[in-house]
């Protein structure tokens, strides 16, 4: 969700900020590795008393309701989203963050649900294990065989994409474009302007047309 279809970045920044101050850790050393991590996890690292999911999505809830006006859209997000709603194509949000952040951010830009949605308190470990796709893909009702498709800002979650058996896109909107290829995406893009989908079958399979990608496919 974060870096994918919503950017947060000022207020995560903040909301990082208050944390590190509270537990007694340096919030810029936080943030070099919290992107696309669940907060409990991070916790788990610098202050373990805190790590608990009651904590974490007490504390993450509060992001949208304090920094609301600090999120905004990712560049043609909210077209994809539409366009696979209105074909009824399977899309799910499989994030790092809990319930209470994702369906704060998404009622405050006014983003559409996913009907299927994995968040931290889904899984035992956090992205890069790929448990999270893993669920995502079997919440979404696909074979095994199915081709299934990641969109990706952060390594951590390209890494977890790639992991579970998907193909994976690498969004170059959190990260620098050397962090977003090291972590070996199947294609990279600026941002969601450049996906489009061109038709979706009644078998739900996609197809995408990629335009003013940055790198065609990573080798």
């Amino acid at each position: 969700m974060d870096g994918t279809i919503i950017d947060s970045t000022a207020a995560v920044v903040k909301h990082w900020h208050t944390i590190g101050n509270e537990i007694g850790v340096d919030p810029e050393v936080i943030l070099q590795t919290s992107h696309g991590r669940r907060s409990i996890d991070m916790l788990k690292l610098l202050a373990p008393e805190k790590a608990t999911l009651e904590y974490v999505r007490h504390m993450e809830a509060m992001l949208p309701q304090k920094y609301g006006n600090e999120a905004v859209e990712i560049p043609g997000a909210r077209a994809l989203l539409q366009q696979l709603i209105s074909a009824k194509a399977p899309w799910a949000i499989v994030t790092s963050g809990t319930e209470p952040l994702v369906h704060g951010w998404l009622d405050v830009l006014k983003l559409p649900h996913p009907e299927h949605l994995v968040t931290a308190e889904s899984v035992e470990n956090g992205k890069p294990d790929p448990a999270c796709y893993k669920l995502g893909w079997s919440r979404l009702g696909l074979p095994a065989d199915a081709e299934v498709l990641v969109l990706e800002d952060s390594p951590a979650g390209i890494k977890a994409g790639k992991a579970a058996g998907c193909k994976v896109i690498g969004l170059v909107t959190s990260h620098t474009m050397e962090q977003v290829v090291a972590a070996e995406p199947d294609w990279v893009v600026r941002d969601l302007s450049s996906v489009k989908m061109l038709s979706c079958g009644e078998d739900g399979r996609v197809t995408l047309q990629f335009s003013d990608a940055l790198i065609a496919k990573v080798q």
